[in-house]
Formats: C-alpha cells, sequence, structure tokens
C-alpha cells in the first residue's frame, strides 16, 4: 500500500510544482540601489500654502539634473521611490505609488506624478503611526540594497503609539530612518506653552536612526525646497558613513 500512495504524492506534488514556480515568478522583485519611502507630513500645522511648498519642493528636487546623475552613480543605476501623506495614527494616504527611477526622464514622470497628486490636511501628528505604515510599503515590487524612510515634518508625536516603540521596530528590520524637520517661524501657540522640544533636536534625538542616518532641517517653508533636494540627492548618492548628523538649508 506505500508504494501506490507515493507515487500518489509525487503525482500530486509535479501537478503543484508548475503553481509554486508561478507564484514565486509572480513575487520577483526587480533589484535596485535604494528604496526609499517619502512621508510627508499634513497635519493641522500645515496650512494649504505651506503644503504646496511641500510638494512643489518634492516635484523640483526630482526634476533637478543632480539627482538623475546620483542615481546613475549608483551600483545598479536605479532607485525605486513611493510618496504618501501622515496625519493622525490612521492616516496615511499613498499619493504617489512606487516607481523605479533610472534617468532623467523616469525621474520627470515622478515629478509629474506629484505636480498632479491631491493637496489634502488632517489634524494630529502621528509620527508613529507613519514609520509603522512606512515600514509595510518595502518589498512590494522591489528589493533594494538600502531601505530608507525620508520623514518630513514640523511637529512632534501627538497621536498613536508611542514613537520609540515604532522607531525601534523599524530599526529591528534593517530600515533607516532620516528626517526633513520645518521650523516654522510662525510655532502653535499649544506647543509653545506645552514646552514641547525644538523640532530639529526632537527630529535628531527622538526620529532618525540606523546606518548613516541624518537630519535635514529647513529653516522655514520657504527653505523647504532646497532642504528636500540636498537631502534626498544625499540619500541616493551616499555612502551610509558620509555626511554630518544634522545638515541646515536656509531660505
Amino acid at each position: 500500500m506505500l508504494r501506490p500512495l507515493s507515487r500518489r504524492v509525487l503525482l500530486a506534488a509535479g501537478l503543484a510544482a508548475p503553481a509554486l514556480i508561478t507564484s514565486r515568478n509572480a513575487r520577483a522583485s526587480t533589484e535596485v540601489d535604494v528604496e526609499l519611502v517619502l512621508a510627508v507630513d499634513v497635519s493641522r500645522s500645515v496650512d494649504a500654502e505651506e503644503m504646496e511648498m511641500q510638494m512643489r519642493g518634492y516635484a523640483e528636487a526630482f526634476r533637478d539634473p543632480r539627482l538623475a546623475e546620483g542615481i546613475a552613480g549608483g551600483p545598479l543605476g536605479a532607485i525605486a521611490v513611493t510618496l504618501f501623506v501622515w496625519s493622525d495614527w490612521n492616516i496615511q494616504h499613498t499619493l504617489v505609488p512606487w516607481m523605479q527611477l533610472d534617468g532623467a526622464a523616469s525621474c520627470a514622470r515622478f515629478a509629474a506624478a506629484l505636480d498632479g497628486a491631491s493637496r489634502e490636511t488632517y489634524l494630529y501628528t502621528s509620527i508613529s503611526g507613519a514609520i509603522d505604515f512606512a515600514a509595510t510599503q518595502f518589498g512590494q515590487r522591489f528589493e533594494g540594497l538600502r531601505r530608507v524612510v525620508d520623514i518630513s515634518g514640523d511637529g512632534v508625536n501627538n497621536s498613536g503609539r508611542q514613537l520609540a516603540a515604532a522607531r525601534a521596530e523599524a530599526l529591528d528590520r534593517g530600515i533607516v530612518l532620516n528626517g526633513l524637520a520645518v521650523l516654522d517661524r510662525t510655532p502653535q501657540p499649544s506647543a509653545l506653552l506645552a514646552g514641547l522640544p525644538p523640532v530639529d533636536e526632537y527630529y535628531r534625538d527622538e526620529v532618525i536612526g540606523g546606518p548613516g542616518a541624518f537630519l535635514m532641517v529647513a529653516e522655514g517653508y520657504e527653505s523647504f525646497s532646497g532642504a528636500v533636494r540636498r537631502k534626498i540627492i544625499r540619500e541616493i548618492a551616499a555612502l551610509p558613513a558620509q555626511g554630518p548628523l544634522v545638515e541646515r538649508a536656509y531660505g
């Protein structure tokens, strides 16, 4: 009785093999130098004008020829990028899904997608929620030599779970957390009354982490465009050990 049973098992395995191969091929990922997740703060401290400055700043960064040159200089000559906006612990909206960038033309397409993306703002500031959401975005279509989350914002975590826990879990998964802190020239009165730390110090001490992690500080939203351009160029082109921990951009 064992011999016929063995034949049936082998036959079943043989019939299943093509399905397994097809499934693996469907999940095959394209290798890139960096998987870069751009996480953009749209909490209530970001007004309509500042939101437009952020989106325009990202679009201008991807139109900068130095960015395409930086991509070309990588080992594989390609990166993958996606962008989502975040606010409350349960609000994260992907505006531009994953795209492979391997030259000026694809960078221009990403910039055009940003031009056409919705502009939206919400209420609270959940950096922990943004990190948790960003961590789930990796490995969907691409496999990067590095996985980087670029978190931009102008406030501290005030929604969702503890930031330290979200940060630790992301770092344990090998994700690098970089920050782009915007120093708002007109901070919310509630922040002043609560005695909260300066946003740049908060991002430096509580948000960024991982090999080569760094913080870019925009001195006001009018400095955002230059800050994001310098930041992304550094993220895609530099070795993890290069560059200062904190850089500043002035309008």
